[in-house]
């Protein structure tokens, strides 16, 4: 039969998850894409506009 684990391990096991979790957000928010330089900016811009005349 299974053993009942104690009040303060679950409550550990749940502040650990949350420390986790919070950390691969703020992990997710920080591993955005690159920005773009100028140059390659109006080189799309330019792209679209081609692509709407059609």
């Amino acid at each position: 039969m299974l053993e009942r684990t104690s009040t303060t391990e679950r409550y550990a096991r749940g502040v650990i998850a949350a420390v986790v979790a919070v950390a691969a957000l703020v992990l997710a928010a920080n591993a955005g894409p690159a920005r773009a330089t100028e140059d390659h900016r109006a080189d799309r811009v330019g792209q679209v506009q081609q692509l709407q005349r059609d």
